[in-house]
């Protein structure tokens, strides 16, 4: 199943929930549901983070080379990662 079909499916379902009120009477039903949110929350996390380690990679050598600019970008960088690993442990717990 492709990751739009997971969407769609998923959207579908919780369309049926919130229309016939299953998230608010039954546990199991409302458990599932948050750890779908979740799980796709540290999904979309866990893709941010990567792009962010690919960009800090990228401004190595310029780091290296001692332009200041760079090492303000990988500061940046370093900060907003931090930040969505943060996020990420808010959501397992």
């Amino acid at each position: 199943m492709t990751d739009m079909e997971k969407q769609v499916m998923v959207q579908l379902c919780a369309k049926i929930i919130t229309e016939t009120n299953f998230y608010e009477a039954d546990n199991e039903v409302k458990g599932l549901i948050d750890w779908i949110i979740a799980s796709n929350r540290i999904k979309e996390n866990n893709n941010k983070i990567r792009t962010l380690i690919a960009d800090y990679r990228k401004l190595d050598n310029k780091c290296r080379e001692g332009l200041e600019e760079a090492v303000v970008q990988r500061e940046v960088i370093c900060e907003e990662r931090q930040r969505l690993y943060d996020e990420q442990q808010e959501f397992k717990h």
